[in-house]
């Protein structure tokens, strides 16, 4: 007999819609794209656990859906952000923190090949089973092209006006350009003593460095040092060059936990010019919880600070252990993202890991309640 999950209240976005990707119709009856890609961004700073896995499954899902719907050719982008934190030290002159992302101090070589072993695998699998084109972009490419740039030191020249939404408790929205001296790529974790010169076509960024001192680095349009820059003003440094295709919609597919971030990005955005439709198109997927509702977060639990939540398996916290092969993942992943999208409730919601096991596990057929 079929389980009957999941059972999920009404909300008030739910309730204006008839679908799922209803959230995107206002966007894709107004703009007419010729062609729509879904970017997801992950920061490949470990395994993938289960809910990178279902964003990413979402994300061909529901680019599935919209190309039925709409009749409009999709594609999925995956964003490998290879410039989260591998290793942090303090200064002891200082006292101010230090950091070296992945792609310094592994390499784009040696990352692109944890990408090809970790990531490309069930992309390709949920590629083909949709026939969904699928690409990677690491960080590191991106911030090297001439419109990522062009598009920073156009943002970086109304910075006054977003500071405060892009770094609501200092109003110094960071920017980091690692130590340029080989094998080194340190850089101050907040940007404390970097300072950003800009001049009519390039920025020339002064920083000092944990082992090399005083450094200067020249960002250009077509080449210098490696643009890093905080969270929340990388996205909108990202989202906004994605704007300037006029007939490429893109939706910018993340989890659940990025809702509140992303107003502080659009009230930055607008704060620099955009207006209405200018806006990025999102889609949020649901968020992996714990029995507390906090975010499962694989870090907390392998430091000791929270517990494997109830009804959870190792696999969701590693998905290399999933008891099983990847094609069957692959195809557990889409049944249940079928589920997801198959009512307005049952998307816009978040999910326990053990709820979410049960959907990996169990036959499913979806209902509500009123």
């Amino acid at each position: 007999m079929a389980a009957v999950l999941p059972v999920s209240p009404n909300t008030v976005l739910a309730n204006a819609l008839g679908a799922a990707e209803d959230v995107l119709a206002p966007r894709l009856r107004t703009t007419t794209p010729g062609s729509i890609v879904f970017v997801v961004g992950t920061q490949i700073n470990g395994i993938p656990h289960l809910g990178t896995s279902l964003v990413q499954s979402l994300a061909f899902a529901a680019a599935d859906r919209v190309r039925q719907r709409f009749g409009i050719p999709v594609e999925v982008m995956f964003s490998a952000l290879d410039n989260a934190p591998h290793e942090i030290v303090v200064d002891p002159a200082s006292g101010h923190r230090y950091q070296r992302a992945y792609a310094q101090a592994l390499g784009e070589a040696t990352l692109a090949d944890q990408v090809d072993e970790l990531y490309r695998p069930l992309f390709d699998a949920l590629s083909e089973r949709l026939s969904i084109r699928c690409s990677i972009e690491m960080y590191s490419q991106q911030q090297q092209t001439e419109h990522f740039r062009r598009t920073w030191l156009r943002a970086h020249r109304r910075i006054d006006a977003a500071r405060w939404w892009l770094d609501p408790a200092h109003g110094s929205p960071h920017v980091r350009v690692p130590c340029p001296t080989p094998g080194c790529g340190w850089a101050e974790k907040y940007a404390e003593r970097t300072r950003v010169l800009l001049g009519d076509d390039h920025a020339v960024v002064h920083a000092v460095c944990l082992h090399h001192g005083p450094y200067e680095v020249v960002i250009a349009p077509d080449g210098g040092g490696y643009l890093d820059l905080a969270t929340l003003y990388r996205n909108l440094v990202k989202e906004l060059a994605a704007t300037a295709d006029r007939d490429r919609l893109a939706v910018m597919v993340k989890g659940g936990d990025w809702v509140f971030g992303s107003t502080l990005v659009d009230n930055a955005l607008t704060a620099i010019g955009l207006v209405g439709a200018q806006l990025p198109t999102r889609l949020f997927c649901p968020q992996v919880v714990t029995d507390t509702g906090a975010k499962l977060s694989k870090s907390l639990i392998r430091d000791g600070k929270a517990p494997l939540p109830d009804g959870s398996a190792p696999w969701m916290l590693d998905t290399r252990m999933w008891p099983g092969s990847l094609s069957e993942y692959a195809d557990r992943l889409l049944d249940m993202a079928a589920v997801l999208l198959s009512d307005p409730r049952h998307f816009f919601r978040s999910y326990s890991a053990g709820e979410l096991g049960r959907l990996m596990s169990q036959p499913t057929r979806s209902v509500t309640t009123p």
